[in-house]
């Protein structure tokens, strides 16, 4: 069976505080109505440094969209390829090895897709699949997941390398004002991660079924408006609530494969805020540690979008991993709004080969 392996990522050099963040909320939007609700729901996010690919004085600054998608490819270009040789070095692969690359981002544009400028660059086979995935946001390093589980089904020996590269500040817009958009301000952060999902082999989650769930009538909760300018990130009030329509849907897809949601050994999800965590918590009915990877990500970097998933999922295996065959769950969430949901079991070469874990 496939298996998710060892993810790789990289945060850029250049952080901005909790503190940084709300002292220029302060001096930038002194005279905004709703400053001190945009404050405090800044503060709840519980974030408590992000990482972004320019020093906060360039950042602030928009010289125009055909500028800043020329900053995201060049950007693309110097980050990934690192991050994608930790990956199949963890996995122990090589490029030559892998049948298809999945690549993931909502923040900056390219086609051909970066998986065309991949293979020319990066020792990938000229007949590599590609297939980007530019229009789930958060969601989509969930689904890349899905999708590389779904391509080692069909093709039992292949090798999918996963890539999110997501540049959030990329995305500031200074004329949005709106509350939504002030707390994204203050919410998201930049960050590149990959990971290999094997078909034979390989320590790390054993991927067994997958599902995807959308609530209905939701699709402009979160949002891009497209303009002149770039990409304007709306986002809806109602997004926090958003966990209590879709624990059912991560239920059933447990209970299909004969599991209890409430009863697995780790978790491994998407963390937009603080709220979504705390609601999966109540309505999976399973404690606040469950999460502890995800609220890790979210206080140390901020949300990275797509790269969450894959970085919660790091945080796993440095703490050592999970006990061989331990059940786990994954899920990303974003517009849609749409749940991108897989369950796995810890698979660990080296108990396999003695039969017995070693320490």
């Amino acid at each position: 069976m496939a298996t998710l392996c060892r993810p790789a990522v990289s945060v850029p050099e250049h952080v901005i505080t909790m503190e940084e963040t709300l002292e220029l909320a302060r001096s930038r939007h002194h005279d905004h109505p709703q400053l001190p609700l945009a404050l405090r729901l800044i503060e709840n996010t519980g974030v408590r440094t992000r990482h972004i690919v320019q020093p906060i004085e360039e950042t602030l600054k928009h010289p125009g969209f055909e500028e800043r998608n020329k900053l995201y490819q060049s950007e693309a270009k110097a980050r990934v390829p690192a991050v994608v040789q930790r990956a199949l070095d963890d996995a122990e692969l090589l490029s030559s090895d892998v049948d298809v690359i999945i690549y993931v981002s909502c923040t900056g544009f390219m086609m051909p897709s970066l998986t065309a400028w991949m293979i020319n660059e990066m020792g990938f086979a000229s007949d590599t699949r590609q297939i980007p995935i530019a229009q789930l946001g958060c969601a989509a390093g969930g689904a890349a997941i899905n999708r590389a589980h779904d391509f080692c089904t069909a093709y039992p020996e292949a090798n999918a390398l996963i890539v999110a590269c997501e540049f959030c500040s990329l995305c500031y817009q200074p004329t949005d004002l709106g509350v939504g958009s002030l707390l994204s301000n203050g919410l998201f952060g930049d960050g590149v991660a990959a990971a290999v999902v094997r078909g034979e082999g390989g320590t790390g989650i054993r991927l067994e079924r997958n599902g995807s769930y959308l609530i209905p009538k939701t699709e402009e909760w979160i949002m891009y408006d497209v303009r002149a300018t770039g990409f304007h990130f709306l986002l809806d009030k109602r997004v926090p609530a958003t966990m209590e329509p879709l624990a059912p849907a991560l239920h059933q897809l447990a209970r299909k494969h004969g599991w209890n949601a409430s009863d697995l050994d780790f978790y491994i999800v998407h963390a937009g805020g603080p709220r979504i965590l705390d609601d999966l918590s109540k309505f999976l009915q399973v404690p606040p540690e469950a999460f502890r990877f995800s609220r890790a990500t979210l206080t140390e970097y901020g949300n990275i979008a797509s790269a969450v998933v894959l970085d919660a999922l790091r945080r796993l295996f440095e703490e050592g991993g999970a006990a061989h065959t331990a059940r786990g769950l994954l899920a990303g969430f974003g517009p849609g709004i749409t749940a991108e949901m897989a369950l796995g079991c810890w698979q660990d070469t080296t108990y396999e080969m003695t039969g017995s874990e070693v320490e």
